[in-house]
């Protein structure tokens, strides 16, 4: 089965530019609420890139007493953490924990770049024990502004490493497979759904 996929091809933590930041802005207000409202004690973030959001979601409140940060390539995280964050390999397809492991299972930004998001999904929900967090770009919005601001135009503002397209019914009707949705936010331009595992 193929693994994750690394493809962050663009700073959007970092971003300087103001249009950019802005969008940015949206969907970290979006993520902190919906993290604010699960309350969870104990946080596992699946495919957690250079670990910015897990640490932008620390921040924010309210303190879990455990965190845990999971990606393909554990060496793109920052070598020093602050507590409780701390990271580990791991595939989302085969999670080393057990059922139920977390309270809150956070999974922004890495369906669209599975070749079976609903085998990811899966594994998500099952080591959810209350909440999951999830988001994924809104296309085609996604690739029109893509193309809007010039770039893959030779991909028809596809940006690379995104494998999967999903509108906001398409994350809906994949996200009820596993999850019952609770809240959902449209930040510009993406989907962001908070749901419980189904049992």
């Amino acid at each position: 089965m193929t693994d994750n996929v690394v493809g962050n091809h663009y700073d959007k933590y970092g971003t300087r530019n103001p249009i950019a930041r802005a969008l940015m802005s949206g969907f970290i207000g979006a993520a902190t609420s919906l993290y604010r409202l699960a309350a969870a004690d104990t946080v596992l973030e699946v495919g957690c890139g250079e670990g910015e959001l897990a640490q932008t979601l620390l921040a924010s409140g309210p303190a879990p007493s455990r965190f845990e940060i999971t990606d393909l390539d554990i060496g793109r995280v920052p070598s020093e953490l602050p507590a409780p964050l701390q990271a580990r390999q791991a595939s989302v397809y085969e999670l080393p924990y057990a059922d139920d492991a977390f309270d809150l299972v956070v999974c922004c930004e890495v369906l669209e770049h599975l070749e079976d998001p609903e085998q990811g999904l899966r594994e998500v929900a099952r080591v959810a024990k209350h909440r999951v967090l999830l988001s994924t770009p809104w296309e085609p919005m996604w690739r029109a502004m893509n193309m809007a601001r010039g770039k893959y135009l030779t991909d028809l503002g596809n940006t690379p490493g995104h494998v999967q397209h999903f509108t906001r019914r398409g994350l809906v009707e994949l996200a009820s497979k596993h999850l019952s949705i609770l809240q959902r936010r449209r930040p510009l331009p993406w989907t962001m759904l908070l749901g419980a595992p189904l049992r």
